[in-house]
């Protein structure tokens, strides 16, 4: 296969200034790099805005006061960082980070190893970072092969969102639990794992905000939805506890009274499960919430009426996959190509080049983090 290849490429660039005031996108061209003995280069076709994508593209910027100066190419998009706020991104300051998570293309040159030059010409995913970008080079072992014929915009998204649905269900599995509950479940990560636990029979509780959302999962055989915006949204939430005997929770809000809620949810249904005399202490039954998430930025909060035996932390993709070791982890990467139109497909509701990401419209569209809305990097 004979590609030509330019000598630079556009990358897209974020920046908080030196003082931490503002925040700037841009463009940058950077020498297209040689692929080393065991890389390839890919001519990046498609990448997702994931919300994980959205902490280091815009931050903690005041989108709504975003203004932008040149054009094309040339344009920069400056917002500016309430003061408050400025602490949160120190250590970045004065730094011009490269943003993107994920995405899918072909590779177009490759290094001498039988690894590199076995993928030349065809189609891959990335998860390596600096993926707003025309190319990018990688090690071959860390390039995805997808089938024969596979659009990238059909594997842009094999990362972050199959995985993270696959890895709740292994930590549930590795933590002693039989069922999960689940916030923003009509999310395109939500929809995934509603598909995967009625594949596997793993009772799940899906939480969402609005009777629209509802049915988007019920339209999809979801079995148990709890919608938080109705009167009757803790007993709800108690029946479908008590019912599936779920006692791990992912919550991709953060902020706000839904982690305890779901605790609180968890301690009754314990109780209503094995009556038994008063303890002060609660049920014995450990009950557990990830945040992996940050929908709500205000506080968490916590209305201690779930006993001792709880925990609440954080939960990330790339530790887990640390954690269950390569072989586990291969093996969920062959079961996301293997359903890639299937369970794990994601839907697209906009797609932008790299220089709409540039115009204040575009960015704050992204940065809304609405229910059925997806955006894909057209690079």
């Amino acid at each position: 296969m004979t590609t030509t290849v330019p000598d630079t490429f556009l990358q897209l660039r974020s920046e908080v200034t030196a003082d931490g005031s503002e925040l700037r996108l841009s463009l940058a061209r950077v020498p297209t790099p040689k692929p080393g003995d065991g890389e390839v280069l890919v001519r990046v076709r498609a990448t997702p805005i994931n919300p994980s994508d959205l902490g280091l593209l815009v931050g903690p910027a005041d989108l709504e006061a975003a203004k932008v100066s040149g054009s094309g190419e040339a344009a920069v998009l400056s917002a500016p960082i309430p003061p408050s706020l400025r602490r949160a991104v120190a250590a970045r300051a004065g730094a011009a980070l490269p943003v993107g998570n994920e995405g899918a293309g072909e590779v177009v040159a490759a290094g001498a190893s039988a690894a590199a030059q076995a993928l030349l010409g065809r189609t891959v995913a990335i998860l390596g970072g600096e993926m707003y970008a025309e190319y990018r080079c990688v090690r071959a072992a860390d390039a995805l092969l997808l089938p024969e014929g596979t659009d990238p915009r059909d594997g842009a998204s094999c990362f972050v969102n199959p995985l993270t649905a696959l890895g709740m269900v292994e930590t549930m599995k590795l933590e002693g639990h039989s069922g999960l509950v689940h916030t923003a479940a009509a999310s395109n990560l939500g929809q995934m794992l509603n598909r995967i636990c009625l594949e596997d029979g793993v009772p799940l509780v899906n939480i969402v905000r609005s009777p629209a959302q509802a049915k988007i999962l019920k339209d999809q055989g979801a079995k148990i939805v709890c919608d938080s915006s109705q009167p009757d949204f803790m007993e709800s939430l108690v029946a479908a506890l008590t019912e599936t005997g779920a006692t791990l929770g992912f919550d991709a809000t953060g902020g706000g009274k839904l982690a305890g809620q779901i605790l609180t949810g968890m301690e009754v249904a314990a109780n209503a499960r094995s009556p038994g005399g008063f303890s002060r202490y609660g049920s014995t039954t450990h009950k557990q919430v990830y945040i992996y998430g940050g929908l709500d930025t205000g506080p968490t909060e916590l209305n201690r009426a779930f006993g001792m035996a709880w925990g609440l932390g954080g939960w990330l993709l790339t530790p887990f996959l640390i954690r269950i070791g390569k072989e586990a982890a291969d093996r969920l990467r062959a079961r996301v190509v293997a359903g890639l139109k299937t369970t794990f497909a994601s839907g697209y509701t906009t797609e932008v080049s790299l220089t709409d990401l540039l115009t204040p419209e575009a960015v704050r569209a992204c940065n809304r983090k609405a229910t059925g809305e997806k955006f894909l990097v057209r690079p």
